[in-house]
């Protein structure tokens, strides 16, 4: 059965941005879409804001899997609840950020379809910008940070600390008492070291691991973040100590980077998306605690985010093709207009 605003008049059809078939970001096409009726356990949101995340225009360009002709892209959305299922303890009205599937409808739309479980309620004092800069790239950065132990007195190296992941998993890093070494280009570099961050070094610079080797004199690498590839995860591998860790966010790494029996390195992957479907309801759990405490962070100023850039709901497939050739910089965010009753 579904709920809705009395008060509210809403309509049957909204706008979206679909996909039909493997190509570039450009080829998206907008369309008129039927509102459905929401399932028991389910939500409708009216959204407010999209943002950009590589995993967009990845999936775009290569498919996958669940996608058929039609679908609509996008991961991370914010908005209001306007129609809500049964078994839904959420009210209509109720301001959230989400972080949807890969295999449902996504956020390039005025409307998305949610599970309850992937939602996070907006405090107030917190603008739709900053909230749904939040979910993918906090997260996943949660998760990152969360695969290694949080020991003492530890030096640990996050590359690429320009992007949004690297820069939130740094900042959660410093906050757990580590010594974060970074690389970054030099026009982060300042805005890095403000935020605690021990060294910053430039990952083009072909003596930047000679440089970090100096700066840890005889410490060596607890840990090693990295969001560039599995490939490059691996040369990061001579750089850590004994019972270390290297996590791959971007890729994974299929074979052993070392001979075994020697420092004995940790692997490890991250794959936020993953928890649709193969998460639990204690998974669930821990995860929206997680959102909750990041988006909090924001809204105290304890967590510092790239700069955001709003863009137009009507240039979302330009733009989101000027994202992926790095033409825009920072977080890329779509303001969705149009009708949100």
């Amino acid at each position: 059965m579904e709920i809705m605003m009395d008060t509210e008049k809403r309509s049957d059809h909204y706008d979206a941005w679909i996909w039909n078939g493997p190509g570039e970001p450009d080829r998206l096409q907008r369309v008129k879409k039927q509102v459905e009726p929401v399932a028991a356990g389910e939500i409708i949101v009216a959204n407010t804001m999209a943002a950009f995340n590589p995993v967009d225009w990845k999936i775009i360009r290569h498919g996958h899997p669940a996608w058929k002709s039609g679908h609509v892209p996008g991961v991370d959305g914010v908005g209001r609840i306007v129609a809500v299922g049964t078994d839904v303890t959420l009210p209509v009205g109720l301001r959230v950020a989400y972080h949807q599937g890969l295999g449902r409808d996504g956020s390039f739309a005025q409307r998305t379809v949610l599970k309850t479980a992937s939602v996070l309620p907006v405090p107030d004092g917190l603008s739709d910008a900053q909230a749904v800069s939040v979910p993918c790239p906090g997260l996943t950065a949660w998760q990152a940070i969360g695969k290694v132990p949080p020991l003492p007195d530890r030096d640990v190296l996050v590359t690429g600390a320009g992007g949004s992941v690297s820069l939130i998993l740094a900042q959660l890093a410093v906050r757990r008492g580590w010594r974060v070494w970074v690389t970054a280009g030099p026009a982060h570099h300042d805005h890095l070291l403000g935020l605690g961050i021990c060294g910053a070094f430039d990952y083009r610079d072909d003596t930047w691991r000679t440089k970090l080797a100096a700066a840890l004199g005889p410490r060596r690498l607890f840990a090693a973040f990295d969001t560039t590839s599995g490939s490059y995860t691996r040369t990061l591998a001579d750089l850590i100590g004994y019972n270390g860790h290297l996590v791959c966010i971007q890729d994974r790494i299929e074979t052993a980077p070392l001979p075994a029996f020697t420092t004995a390195v940790s692997l490890h992957e991250v794959a936020l998306n993953a928890i649709h479907d193969y998460g639990t309801a204690t998974d669930w759990r821990d995860w929206r605690s997680a959102g909750t405490e990041l988006l909090e962070a924001v809204r105290i100023g304890a967590l510092d985010f790239q700069p955001t850039t709003v863009t137009s709901f009507e240039d979302l497939p330009r733009n989101l093709s000027s994202f992926m050739q790095g033409k825009l910089k920072g977080k890329i965010l779509v303001n969705i207009s149009g009708d949100q009753g």
